[in-house]
């Protein structure tokens, strides 16, 4: 929980002050009763972006010309789960899964 918070708190640096502000608001609100029970979603969000921390690195390196089948797969994964993700591009997200 505190891996994914920090990635989100790290993205949210990375993107648009609209954006930041949009994006902590939402982790902002969860209750315990929701962290508890999004618990195991979140070791799921740290190895999905663990994973593609590789691919983030050539991704990254390249210019973005090197696109990795894992970070494809955390890419849409935080898209689809996330609203700050949606907002930022694909090099933000890269980065920020590097610092992750």
């Amino acid at each position: 929980m505190i891996r994914t918070s920090l990635f989100f708190a790290l993205l949210a640096c990375s993107v648009a002050p609209a954006v930041a502000g949009s994006f902590a608001g939402t982790s902002a609100g969860t209750s315990s009763a929701g962290s508890s029970a999004s618990s195991n979603s979140t070791s799921g969000d740290d190895k999905v972006v663990l994973q593609a921390r590789d691919d983030a690195a050539s991704f990254v390196a390249s210019d973005g010309r090197i696109r990795g089948a894992q970070l494809e797969a955390a890419l849409r994964y935080l898209r689809e789960h996330h609203v700050g993700p949606m907002l930022a591009s694909d090099m933000q997200l890269a980065r920020a899964i590097l610092a992750f």
